[in-house]
């Protein structure tokens, strides 16, 4: 039986994941989890093969926890699911180990037929997705400048920001105004909507 963890945030979704899933002849669904700074626990309590993680979880995404999961338990095959098809999305999820990287509305054969694959070696990657992170090229933004802009996201000033991620209001300043002149946005609160919509915060 090929072992199961479940990781989305909306039980509704979730729930009705596990069915599906369940019904298939070889698959076994062991653990869910509402959280993403749950999934490296329940994969190692579980032994689980599989890790099916949605992107927009509370605690950490789940691309953080990907990250975290393919770090700790090389062994274990992680599949995003996610509701956005952004290009920057499916990028950090490759570069956090992922093995598949599919959207939510693909029908529960086409996700039963990935694991399959994912567990014989395989990359599964939503072709429309695939194409559009192609076409969108990489991702200007530096790790601090990502940083910076999420923090920023709340709409906190300067000495806010520079007071929570143990920087100088000037340093602040600079990667604000780098990350605002590399997506052509007119100010920060553009350049977090740009950032979000491709992905990349």
């Amino acid at each position: 039986m090929i072992r199961l963890l479940l990781a989305e945030d909306q039980a509704m979704v979730r729930e009705a994941l596990a069915t599906l899933l369940g019904l298939e002849p070889d698959f076994e669904v062991v653990a869910q989890v509402a959280r993403g700074d749950e999934v490296l626990g329940a994969a190692r309590e579980h032994a689980v093969d599989v890790a099916l993680l949605d992107i927009e979880m509370p605690g950490a995404t789940g691309i953080e926890a990907a990250a975290e999961l393919h770090a700790s338990e090389p062994a274990v095959k992680l599949v995003i699911l996610t509701t956005f098809g952004r290009p920057g999305y499916l990028r950090r999820a490759m570069e956090a180990g992922a093995d598949a990287f599919l959207v939510k509305d693909a029908p529960a054969a086409q996700l039963a037929q990935a694991v399959r694959k994912v567990l014989a070696g395989e990359r599964v990657i939503d072709p429309t997705l695939a194409a559009a992170a192609l076409a969108q090229g990489a991702d200007p933004l530096t790790d601090r400048e990502r940083e910076v802009l999420r923090a920023a996201a709340d709409g906190a000033t300067n000495a806010e920001l520079a007071a929570a991620l143990h920087l100088s209001q000037g340093t602040v300043r600079n990667y604000l105004s780098t990350a605002i002149q590399k997506l052509a946005a007119r100010n920060r609160a553009e350049a977090v909507r740009i950032a979000r919509e491709k992905g990349w915060l």
